[in-house]
C-alpha cells in the first residue's frame, strides 16, 4: 500500500545505520579492551585517529537519519494517501497477478487499525469493490445499477465486512448505509454508525509517524552516547602518547580532548580551511595561465 520507492529510503537507511553501528561499536569495544595490554594495544594505536574520524562521519550519518525520520513523514503521508486509493481500487482484482492479496491485506489493515477507507468509509462508495465475477448480470437490479453509471461500474453505498466495528451492540450494517428505509429504526444522519469512521490514512500515518519519532529520539540518544565514547577514546589516545613509561600501564600521564582551547581550536581550523580555499584559487589561476 506504499505508492512509491521513496517510502523505503528511511527504513533501508535505518537498517544500514544499524549494521554500521554494530561494526563500529564492536571495533571500539575491542580497542578499549586491548588498551589494558600495552602489547596488544600497540597494533591498534596507529588506527585510533582514523577510527575517531570514522566515528565523526558515522555521527554525521546518524544526524542525517534523524533529520530524515522527521522530514520524511510528509512524504509517507502522501505515499499512504495514493497507495490506499489504489488499494481500494484494486480490492476486487483477486484474480489479477500482483493484486491477488490486495483484498486480504486491506481487510487485515482495516481490522487491525480499526479504520475504513482512505479518508473515511465513503471512499468505498466511489469504486466498484465487488468483482463482476460475483455479480448476477441477469438480475435487472444489477443491470440497472451498472447502466446508470457512466463508466459502467457497479457502485453502491456499502463497505466490506472488515469495516464493521465488533464493539457495536447492533449487528453490522454494511449495505445501504445511506438508505434509512432499508433498516429498522435507523437514521444515518444522527445515529452513530456501527462501522469504523476513522480513515486508514489517518490511522496508518499516526502509527508510522509515532514509530519514526521514537526511532528519531533513540538515534539522538545514540549520537550522545557515541560522542561520549569518542571523547573517551580521544582522551585515552592522548593519555597513552604522554606516558612516561609505556611499559608500565600504571605510570602517570596527561590526557586532553583539545590541545588548545575551544576558541583557539575553531580559529585554527577556520584558518586552515581559508588557507585551503586560497590554495585552490591560486592553483586554478596558475592552470589558467598555463592554458593561456
Amino acid at each position: 500500500m506504499m505508492d512509491n520507492n521513496e517510502s523505503h529510503l528511511v527504513p533501508n537507511l535505518l537498517i544500514l545505520v544499524g549494521m554500521l553501528a554494530c561494526g563500529v561499536n564492536a571495533f571500539g569495544g575491542k580497542v578499549c579492551h586491548d588498551s589494558l595490554d600495552p602489547i596488544k594495544f600497540a597494533k591498534w594505536k596507529p588506527m585510533l585517529k582514523t577510527y575517531l574520524l570514522l566515528c565523526c562521519g558515522f555521527n554525521a550519518l546518524l544526524l542525517l537519519t534523524v533529520v530524515l525520520c522527521f522530514i520524511m513523514q510528509f512524504a509517507v503521508y502522501l505515499t499512504l494517501a495514493e497507495g490506499l486509493k489504489n488499494s481500494i481500487k484494486f480490492y476486487k482484482d483477486t484474480d489479477t497477478p500482483g493484486r491477488c492479496f490486495m483484498k486480504r491485506t486491506l481487510d487485515m489493515t482495516q481490522i487491525e487499525f480499526r479504520c475504513c477507507g482512505n479518508n473515511n468509509f465513503r471512499d468505498w462508495f466511489e469504486v466498484q469493490w465487488i468483482s463482476n465475477r460475483y455479480l448476477d448480470m441477469s438480475n435487472d437490479a444489477v443491470k440497472d445499477r451498472v447502466l446508470s453509471n457512466v463508466e459502467g461500474k457497479y457502485l453502491m453505498d456499502s463497505v466490506p465486512f472488515s469495516c464493521c466495528n465488533p464493539g457495536s451492540p447492533r449487528p453490522c450494517i454494511q449495505h445501504h448505509l445511506t438508505n434509512n428505509s432499508a433498516h429498522y429504526d435507523y437514521d444515518h444522519r444522527i445515529e452513530e454508525l456501527n462501522i469504523w469512521t476513522r480513515g486508514c490514512r489517518e490511522a496508518l500515518f499516526s502509527y508510522f509517524s509515532g514509530m519514526m519519532n521514537s526511532i528519531g529520539i533513540l538515534i539522538i540518544t545514540t549520537i550522545i552516547l557515541e560522542s561520549v565514547d569518542m571523547a573517551g577514546l580521544k582522551y585515552l589516545c592522548t593519555a597513552l602518547e604522554t606516558m612516561e613509561d609505556p611499559e608500565n600501564p600504571e605510570c602517570e600521564s596527561e590526557g586532553w580532548l583539545l590541545e588548545k582551547g575551544v576558541k583557539e581550536t575553531f580559529s585554527e581550523l577556520l584558518s586552515k580551511l581559508k588557507a585551503l580555499g586560497k590554495t585552490n584559487q591560486v592553483d586554478e589561476g596558475g592552470d589558467a595561465q598555463v592554458a593561456t
